[in-house]
């Protein structure tokens, strides 16, 4: 089962369940098609008013800044989010769900680190810190960038 990185490890679960993940590869033109798209909104996305990118290539948008601690990559965050496709389908949300944050795709761990706590960001992630040409499924197609709300609740510190 492919380890879903911004998913509790029961909602990972119950997509395998549900048929909703599969193991089947991803056709190669489907992963190229979903890059072409994924590039072209990061181009677009990326001139907007109010967007922010990082060296890495992450994109965000600060929507409420917050005041608390930020966290560390070794921290356990506990956030409230919304993940979508870039078609605006959405795949996934939930509300004060806690994690590792080392412990998720590396565009979560790099944008999370951004907030403070009571923050909400927009995050546009690239297909290369999201699942990169694998996907996740029938959930996020090969090479998908993936937008995401996330409000920081609480940073739990291993300090």
């Amino acid at each position: 089962m492919k380890k879903l990185g911004f998913l509790p490890r029961a909602v990972a679960v119950a997509l395998v369940v549900l048929g909703l993940s599969s193991c089947a590869p991803p056709s190669s033109a489907d992963a190229e098609k979903h890059k072409k798209e994924s590039l072209k909104f990061l181009v677009e996305n990326e001139k907007k008013p109010g967007v922010l990118s990082t060296a890495s290539g992450l994109q965000y948008m600060i929507l409420d800044e917050g005041t608390g601690i930020s966290p560390k990559a070794t921290d356990t965050v506990t956030v409230k989010y919304r993940g979508s496709l870039i078609s605006g389908q959405e795949f996934d949300s939930g509300e004060n769900v806690s994690f590792p944050l080392n412990g998720v795709i590396r565009g979560w761990t790099e944008g999370l680190q951004l907030m403070k706590e009571g923050a909400k960001y927009r995050f546009f992630i690239p297909p290369k810190l999201a699942y990169g040409k694998s996907g996740v499924g029938r959930v996020i197609p090969p090479n998908s960038a993936l937008i995401f709300d996330v409000e920081l609740v609480k940073v739990n510190s291993t300090d």
